[in-house]
Formats: structure tokens, sequence, C-alpha cells
């Protein structure tokens, strides 16, 4: 048959994408993944190819006719109509596979005897006699599909499913389909490692299908070659001469490729599937290229494989029942032992169903491919055999973290900085009643870490570190840190919590880092708050404006308070704590509007003279009719969060930010204004109308003092 044709090659479900990818390694075209396989286009000798050569495959069709069937009837004559004699002979077996998907036909059992009738009510008509059927191995397949009342008749050129190679005589207990194992090696990298000489095992082999397929593909043999069937063999259209070298190929491209096949081991304990093993492997004439051995898995590494490290695979059993299931976990648990102890520096992929089971092998899996066995849903975790990757023993605590056994000598210098800090700042905080306080601010580079202490907890803020500064090390310091403050602060190890500050982009300030809900109230100038140390990034209270909210309860007696990105409201709080006729909190997050409040209800502030508005605020401030005496901005640096109109920059917006705001003032009021962006500059040319007062020194208390970037603050006026 000659010119392209088209072809359709099934897949288990699942495999479709990687049959794709190897089709068009084939040399197939027009490469289409659809339900069930792969369309592709070709010359016959593209099927040939595909038949010989693919792993993955089930059967590769040649679809022979397509028309529109409603009933038995149509059915019948559009098979009838298709002029059988001229492909196969009459003296040819023959069999009917058929599928119904969307369509009038129901029974597909009835469908393949109307189509098995029509075939032989053709041959009749056409040679006075008619063609056996033959269920096994029969010298010609046909397939028929029928989708939405659409028929499909195929030719079956592979005859049966390519996925049986003809080496496997034996089985283990649910053994893995050949093409399936295939699957599984070629997402776990099997081709590139085995091409650089990694060596492979399979702890847990049964029959050992995947060490036979990764010596296939690691001697380039033909996964066909062995197959004495085939569907197109007794087809008038066969090409013997071109089938034949398509083969002589194959086999000169095997004798050359076994002479590189790595070390491939296989491992079982149990006997009869050793044996298994070793007689597939003499079927598929791989026994000097492979290695099978009854081992237990509580022995697994204690002979070396190879010195260079490569890729364990296995599928272990999954188990049905609830006390199987109880066994495996064991199973698993020791898999992964063994693993990390001897295989360090190797790949692990682990094929299993559920999710109960990889968590016992006690490292993270770096990549996940979700696959079928049968209808069973499964997926292939993958692990590489780092340190960094296992898991940890169990640690309790909020911030997760394990405590060092060692202190390093850098370690010992953060504790004496510590302790030179808090000589100096406990004293401080006695004498001003101060309860909450900043007692170390990365004062040495290496230990890059604010730690703020909320009476009986610790708030320790990791600041994210550069991307020259090694994880692993960055790792130890902070695990050091946790380790020592329990004792230096005199708290709970449990009410150490932890968390890594890095630049927030639109909402992500507001996000939650945790789900542990816990909030408490803490004093600050007579006043209570809530704060919560573990769900979000900050606190509910920002420590460096404690000067600041004593500011403005001075400036507030008998006026009208606005305070713009208010937080959690903890500056109108002290406003109305100072005596202000009314405040006015405006943010546009939910989360800190609710907290807002609280705040002012547990002070009892929680008349309707002091108002929380949920709104963003630049939007606010145009909208806005009001007059205020007082005034407290305290913006975010740069805000792009989808309930903003648009994004902001301190910087870039400042001058028009400043003029909207102070338009809000009555005549002698006072905005102040701060942020917390280091290098701001203050633009006074564009402000010239307004008396403008940095007033930062005053507003940075005694325990920020060591940090006196930490905010920029003005008193602002009109002239």
């Amino acid at each position: 048959m000659a010119g392209e044709l088209n072809f359709f090659a099934t897949a288990s479900k699942g495999l479709e994408p990687l049959l794709a990818e190897e089709l068009e390694t084939l040399q197939a075209q027009d490469v289409r993944q659809v339900r069930g396989g792969v369309r592709f286009n070709g010359s016959l000798e593209t099927a040939y190819r595909v038949c010989l050569w693919s792993r993955l495959a089930g059967r590769v069709l040649l679809p022979v006719v397509e028309t529109p069937v409603t009933d038995s009837e149509s059915l019948y004559r559009a098979v009838a109509a298709f002029a059988w004699e001229e492909h196969f002979d009459v003296s040819n077996t023959f069999a009917v596979d058929c599928n119904l998907a969307s369509s009038q036909l129901t029974h597909s059992r009835y469908a393949a005897l109307k189509t098995k009738d029509a075939v032989v009510d053709r041959f009749r008509d056409h040679c006075g006699v008619r063609p056996d059927v033959v269920v096994d191995q029969p010298d010609w397949r046909l397939n028929v599909w029928i989708l939405k009342d659409v028929l499909t008749l195929s030719l079956d050129l592979s005859g049966d499913s390519l996925h049986r190679r003809g080496y496997r005589t034996q089985g283990g207990k649910a053994p893995l389909k050949e093409h399936l194992a295939a699957a599984l090696l070629l997402r776990a990298g099997w081709p590139q490692k085995a091409a650089v000489g990694a060596p492979l095992v399979d702890p847990m082999c049964g029959s050992g299908t995947l060490v036979l397929e990764a010596a296939l593909m690691a001697g380039d043999c033909a996964p066909g070659l062995k197959r004495d069937y085939m569907g197109f063999l007794h087809w008038r259209q066969h090409d013997a001469d071109l089938w034949n070298r398509l083969r002589d190929e194959a086999v000169q491209r095997r004798e050359q490729g076994l002479q590189t096949v790595p070390r491939l081991v296989g491992y079982d304990q149990n006997p009869s599937a050793i044996k298994n093993a070793w007689d597939n492997a003499a079927n598929a004439g791989l026994q000097d290229k492979v290695h099978f051995e009854r081992r237990e898995l509580s022995s697994f590494g204690d002979e070396p494989i190879s010195a260079q490290p490569g890729l364990i695979i296995t599928n272990p059993p999954y188990g049905e029942r609830l006390g199987e299931v109880e066994e495996l976990m064991g199973l698993y648990q020791l898999l992964g032992q063994r693993v990390r102890e001897h295989f360090l520096h190797w790949q692990l992929s682990v094929f299993t169903s559920g999710n109960q089971f990889g968590h016992q092998l006690e490292m993270r899996a770096r990549k996940k491919h979700q696959f079928f066995n049968g209808a069973l849903k499964c997926q292939l975790l993958h692990f590489e055999v780092e340190p960094e990757h296992f898991y940890r023993e169990t640690v309790s605590l909020p911030h997760g973290l394990a405590e060092v056994e060692e202190l390093s000598d850098g370690a010992e210098m953060f504790v004496n900085r510590l302790r030179k800090n808090l000589k100096k700042l406990r004293r401080w905080a006695k004498r001003q009643h101060v309860t909450c306080y900043r007692v170390y601010d990365a004062d040495l580079p290496d230990y890059a870490v604010a730690i703020d202490l909320y009476e009986g907890a610790a708030h320790v803020q990791e600041y994210q570190a550069p991307s020259t500064v090694d994880t692993r090390q960055a790792r130890r310091r902070l695990r050091e840190i946790i380790t020592v403050l329990p004792d230096e602060l005199g708290i709970a190890a449990d009410q150490v919590y932890v968390k890594t500050r890095k630049r927030q982009r639109g909402s992500e300030q507001y996000e939650r880092q945790a789900e542990q809900g816990s909030f408490f109230e803490i004093s600050e100038g007579g006043n209570w708050f809530l704060v919560n140390l573990s769900d979000y990034l900050d606190t509910g209270l920002f420590l460096d404006h404690r000067q600041t909210r004593e500011l403005i309860r001075s400036l507030t007696q008998g006026k009208h308070f606005l305070n713009l990105f208010a937080y959690t409201a903890s500056v109108s709080v002290y406003a109305a704590d100072g005596g202000a006729r009314s405040t006015t909190s405006v943010d546009m997050s939910t989360t800190y509007t609710e907290w807002a409040r609280k705040n002012l209800k547990i002070n009892g502030f929680d008349g309707p003279q002091h108002q929380v508005i949920r709104a963003d605020c630049l939007q606010w401030i145009k909208e806005c009719n009001e007059k205020y005496d007082v005034i407290f901005l305290d913006p975010p640096t740069f805000s792009n969060s989808k309930k903003m109109a648009g994004n902001f920059d301190i910087q870039r917006d400042h001058v028009d930010l400043i003029y909207s705001v102070a338009d809000l003032l009555t005549p002698g009021g006072v905005l102040i204004f701060s942020n917390n962006l280091r290098n701001f500059k203050m633009d006074r040319d564009q402000l010239a109308d307004l008396v403008i007062e940095d007033i930062t020194r005053q507003t940075i208390p005694e325990d920020f003092s060591r940090r006196r970037n930490i905010h920029n603050c003005w008193k602002i006026e009109w002239r």
C-alpha cells in the first residue's frame, strides 16, 4: 500500500503524551493526541517501525471505513460493502474487537457478532466459502469503533497488544505491564542515565519487568523484535521485504547496543519471582546483561552495586485491605531507610497508589507523575537521595525547626550580642513600662533576623537572604537562633514564632502565613492591643511606631482624627485615649479592619464616633468631603493590589498624595506623614506650600536606635 496513510495508535490512560513524543521520534507525521490514543500519518514503513519499536503503544490501527451507522442493519451493510477479499485470503482466520460510545447500538458483543456475520457473508458471496473465526492470535483482526453513531473500521496491524513483547512467560502477583514499565522508566529519565553508564536497581523486582525494559532501552533493542506474531503478516498488501529489512536493521542495532548496557540489578525476597525473572531474561536474550538475586529488603544496600550513583526504581505492592496497608507502611519505611543509608546521591522513583505510602519514605519528592495501572490511579514519585531532602525528626513547635546539638562559633557571637542588648534594654523597658520591644535587629550580618519580645513570646523575622548565601547555611543559623532563644529570653520553646521577611507585593502583606489563630492581648501605653505572632507576616502592632503613637495622643485632645492606611488602628486607639472627639480609620483589608474594630472595642472606644471604614484609601481620599484636625498617613512603600484602582509607589506618588490628604485638614490642622522606605527623598520643592518638619529622630524608640532608618516621619502643616 503506497502513499501516506492515516493511522491510530491506542494507548493506556495517561500514556498518550509520552506516546505522541515517541511517535515523532519514529518519523510519524501530523501527530495528534485524542481520546484513547494518538493519530498520526505516515507510510507503511512508518507503521512497521511503530509496531517494531514502540514501547508505549497498545495497538496500531489502519482505518479503512468511516461512515454513520444508527442500528445493526446499517452496521451490517457498511461492513459487508468493504472488499475484505482484496485484503485477506478466505483461508485466513480472523477476529473482531468492538467498542461503543454514545451510540444507538448499546451492546458491543452484539455489534461484534453483526460485524462478523457481514465479513463472513461478504467472503461467501465473493469466494463461495467463509473464513473461520479464531479468538486467540487470528491471522487478522478487525477493530470496530462506534462513537456518536459514526463507525470506524480498522485493520489491526499489530494483531495483539504491543505490550506483549514475547519474553514474559511468567509474571508475579499483579505483574506490571511492559508498556507501563517503559513509561515509568521514561518519566524517571532512565534513557539519559543509561547513556552515561549509570546503574539501575529494582529492590522489589517481582518477575523483572522494570529491569528487563530498562535493558531493552539501554541496549537499543526494538521491543517488538522477539514477537513472532503481527496482524499484518497475512495481509495481502504486506511488504515482506520492507519488514525483513527493518527487522535486520533492528538486529544490528541490538547487537551494537547491548555492548554498552550498564549494570542492571533486580532483587526480590520471593525465590519464585527471581526464577521467573531469570526465565524472562533468558526469553528476552538478556540473561548476560542483567542480574537477579533473592534478597530481603532489610539487606538492600549491604553490598555495593556501583561506585557511580544511578536509578533505583520499583513498584512495591499497594495493599487492598486495612491489615495489608498497615503492614506495607513498614515496608515503605524500610525502603526509605535503606535508600537513605546506602544510596546517597542516587535517584529513587517509586510507583505507588494513593498518598499514604510516599510519606513513609521520609523524603520530599521533587516531582510526581500520574499514571493508571489498569483502572487504579497511581503516581510515580521521584526523590533525589540527598540529606537536604530527608524528613527531619518531627518538631511540634510553631516554627517547625529542629534545634541544633552544638552551636557554631558564629552562634556563640550571636548569643553574646543578644545578651549585651538585653542587659541594656531590660533596664530601659522596666523604667518606661514597655513590655513589647525589639531585642535584636540583624546586629551581626550572618544572623540576619529581627527579634521582638512580646511579653512572654518572641517574634523572629528572618530577612530574606541574597542568592549568594548558601540556603543550607542560612537554615542552620536560623536553627541555632531558635535553639538559644528560649533560655536567653526566659520564655517557653513553643512561644518562639519564626517568619521570613521579604518585599511584599499587592495583597501579599494581608495573606495568612499560617492558620493557628493565636491572638492574645498585650499592653502598651495604658492601652490593650490584639497581636498575632503566627498567622500573618506582621503582628498587628508596629513596635517602631511606639513614639509616633504617643505623639498622636498628645495632639488629639478634642480633635477630629483621621487614620489612613490604618492597619489594625493602634494609632486610632491612642488618639481616642488622648481625648479625640472622633476617630476615622480607613484600610482596604477586611482582615485588618475587623482587627481594628476589636482593638477599639477592647479599649472601650466602640461608639459611633469611632468609625472603621474598609476602602481603597487613595479612592476614599478623592471622595471624602469631611475635614479633620489631625491626620496620620502611613502608606505602603508599594502596592499593586487588585483592590486598588491602580498601582502605588510612595517615592513616585508622595507629592500628589500629601497634597490630597492635606486638603482634608481643618485650618491649623496637622498631618503626621510616615513611611518605611529607607532611601526615601521628600520633594520639598514640589511641596513648597506646606511647612514640613522632619521628626524622624524623635519618633525612633530606644529599642530601634541601632537601626535609625527603620522609618521616616514628618510633621506637615499648611503655610
